[in-house]
C-alpha cells in the first residue's frame, strides 16, 4: 500500500515537472518566433530601398532629403550621431555604474541602502519622456550658459542618456556581485588582500558575466532611446563630430517622419530600422566574443 502511494506521488510530481518543462520550452520557442517575425517584417519592408538606392549610398551618403526631386536617402550622418551619443553616454555610465554597484553590494550601510535601492528602482521605471522634459528644462539651459548655442547637442543627449541607463546597469551589476559566494571574499582577505583589492580583483571578475549583461542592456537602451533624445539632440541631419552641435539619431529620424511618410520615404525609414537592428546584433555579438575571451584568461 505504501509503495503504491509513493509511486502515485512520484507520478504526480513527474507529471507536473513535465508540464513545467514544456511550458519553459514553449516560452523559449515563442521568444525565438517573435524575433524571427520582427526580423522578417523589418527586412522585408526595407529590402526595396537597398535595391533601389544601394547599400553603399544609403549607408555612406550623409544627405537625407526624402522630399526633394530627386529624393536623397542617406543616413550616414544619423549613423554617426547614434554612435557618438551611445559611445559617450556609455563611456561615462559604465565606470560610474560598476563602482556604484560595488558600493551598494559591499559597503553601503543598511539605512542608506533602504533609501538608494528604491530610488534606483524608481528611476528605472520613470518614462523616458519625463527624463526628456527634465533635460529640456534643466540640462539644456545649463549647457547653453556654459557652451553657448541652443544647448541642444550631442553632449546634452549623452548626459541625458547617462542618467537614464545608470539604474539598469547598477541594478544588474549589483545583483551579479551579490551572487558571488561569500567564500571568495573571505578567502581573499585571508590571503592578505585588502577590502578594496578584493572587490576589484576578485568579486568583480567573478561577477563579470552579470556585469556584461547589465552593460549590454544599458547600451541597448541608449542606442534605442527616442522620445527623450528628440527633445535635446537638436534633430539636425548633418555630419559632425563636434559634441557641442546638434544631430539627429536613427531612432529620432524614424519617429519624426514615419507619421507622414509614404512610398519610398516610408521604406527608407523601415530600412533605417534594419540598420538599427543590425547595430544591436553587432553590439551583442561583440560583447559575447569579449566575454568568451575573458573567461578563457
Amino acid at each position: 500500500m505504501e509503495n503504491k502511494i509513493v509511486y502515485k506521488v512520484k507520478s504526480q510530481q513527474e507529471f507536473k515537472e513535465s508540464i513545467a518543462r514544456y511550458l519553459f520550452l514553449l516560452s523559449a520557442m515563442l521568444s525565438v518566433i517573435f524575433i524571427l517575425l520582427i526580423s522578417y517584417f523589418i527586412f522585408n519592408g526595407g529590402i526595396n530601398v537597398f535595391r533601389e538606392v544601394g547599400i553603399k549610398d544609403f549607408l555612406l551618403n550623409s544627405k537625407w532629403a526624402p522630399m526633394n526631386k530627386p529624393a536623397s536617402f542617406g543616413i550616414f550622418s544619423m549613423v554617426i550621431g547614434s554612435i557618438l551619443v551611445t559611445l559617450i553616454s556609455s563611456a561615462m555610465a559604465v565606470p560610474i555604474a560598476v563602482f556604484a554597484a560595488s558600493f551598494l553590494a559591499c559597503d553601503c550601510p543598511k539605512w542608506l541602502y533602504k533609501i538608494l535601492k528604491p530610488t534606483l528602482n524608481l528611476m528605472a521605471g520613470i518614462p523616458s519622456i519625463i527624463y526628456g522634459f527634465f533635460a529640456l528644462t534643466f540640462i539644456v539651459p545649463k549647457m547653453k550658459d556654459l557652451f553657448g548655442g541652443t544647448g541642444m547637442s550631442i553632449l546634452t543627449a549623452s548626459i541625458l542618456l547617462l542618467i537614464m541607463i545608470l539604474p539598469t546597469i547598477i541594478s544588474i551589476s549589483e545583483n551579479a556581485i551579490r551572487s558571488v559566494p561569500y567564500s571568495y571574499y573571505t578567502g581573499s582577505i585571508a590571503l592578505g588582500a585588502t577590502h578594496e583589492r578584493t572587490i576589484i580583483k576578485v568579486l568583480m571578475p567573478a561577477a563579470k558575466s552579470g556585469i556584461f549583461a547589465g552593460i549590454i542592456l544599458g547600451i541597448g537602451r541608449a542606442i534605442g532611446e527616442t522620445m527623450a533624445v528628440i527633445l535635446v539632440a537638436g534633430n539636425q541631419t548633418r555630419l559632425t563630430f563636434n559634441i557641442f552641435k546638434g544631430i539627429r539619431t536613427l531612432t529620432t529620424n524614424i519617429v519624426m517622419e514615419m507619421g507622414y511618410a509614404s512610398g519610398m520615404h516610408r521604406e527608407a525609414l523601415i530600412a533605417t530600422a534594419c540598420v538599427l537592428f543590425v547595430f544591436i546584433l553587432i553590439i551583442n555579438f561583440t560583447f559575447w566574443i569579449f566575454k568568451r575571451r575573458s573567461e578563457r584568461i
